[in-house]
């Protein structure tokens, strides 16, 4: 099997291998992943931090040796706390990385090594409380929708989750639905807390959208662009469109302890 890195702010992961074809999500500077498939321009990837899968363009893809993924796996994993850091190496100019980027073995002096590159990271790599949720999650207010993203240049409902509990250490599966198999059920809306997650369904019952509790009666989600909307028990309901737009189908309290299996 053969192994790789991300050395770049983002790249994007195609559901096909091809320019053209949609982006699912994004690969996070300093993510490692085990390549599935290779072809001449494009490889088969899973992300090794969410375990999914997508196609990367070969020219973005850092191969690694299985001895240098082992240990950027099992290093001790800080992560990029702030909207955006900086990264500066010795070849190359100083680079700018989102919020959640990986910085596998970074000293306390922000200096970390991949595959013999020696990095320097300045920035906040400080993983918050809890308590501290709901003012983190603000920072990606008015951040536009994309589908697949997961930046605050262009962020869909999913990766913004992922984004905030990565700020507290706690890596969430890629899509709403895959975010809704774990967790403890909240069974009525006036029981839940800051920090919980909020799941709706469409008119097939799918899980499509997924949502934080900010506050009583509020989430901040990611749809148009990331907002902060009412929410009672019937779903998300709009002040500026005077509709409710999204069905409220489940709550879930996500523990900040790996899950049991």
């Amino acid at each position: 099997m053969n192994y790789g890195v991300n050395l770049l702010p983002i790249i994007p992961g195609r559901s096909e291998p091809s320019d053209k074809a949609e982006m699912v999500t994004q690969l996070l500077f300093g993510e490692i992943y085990t390549v599935l498939e290779e072809r001449a321009k494009w490889i088969l990837i899973k992300n090794i931090a969410d375990e999914y899968t997508c196609w990367i363009d070969r020219k973005q893809h850092h191969p690694i040796s299985e001895k240098e993924f082992k240990k950027l796996h099992f290093l001790p994993l800080k992560r990029c706390t702030e909207v955006t850091g900086i990264i500066h190496t010795e070849r190359a100019a100083p680079m700018h990385i989102p919020l959640g980027a990986s910085l596998s073995g970074m000293d306390e002096k922000g200096h970390f090594e991949i595959a013999g590159l020696a990095f320097r990271f300045s920035g906040k790599a400080e993983f918050i409380a809890r308590t501290e949720l709901t003012e983190f999650s603000k920072k990606f207010l008015n951040a536009p929708y994309l589908w697949g993203g997961k930046s605050i240049f262009g962020i869909d409902c999913s990766g913004l989750m992922q984004l905030i509990f990565i700020s507290m250490g706690k890596q969430l599966p890629r899509d709403a639905y895959q975010q809704a198999e774990i967790g403890e059920d909240v069974p009525f809306i006036d029981q839940s807390m800051p920090g919980d997650l909020a799941y709706f369904d469409n008119e097939h019952g799918k899980i499509t959208h997924v949502g934080l509790i900010t506050e009583s009666g509020k989430l901040i989600h990611a749809s148009g662009k990331v907002r902060i909307d009412k929410l009672d028990h019937q779903g998300i309901y709009r002040e500026d469109l005077a509709e409710y737009t999204h069905k409220l189908r489940l709550i879930k309290r996500i523990s900040l302890l790996p899950e049991k299996t």
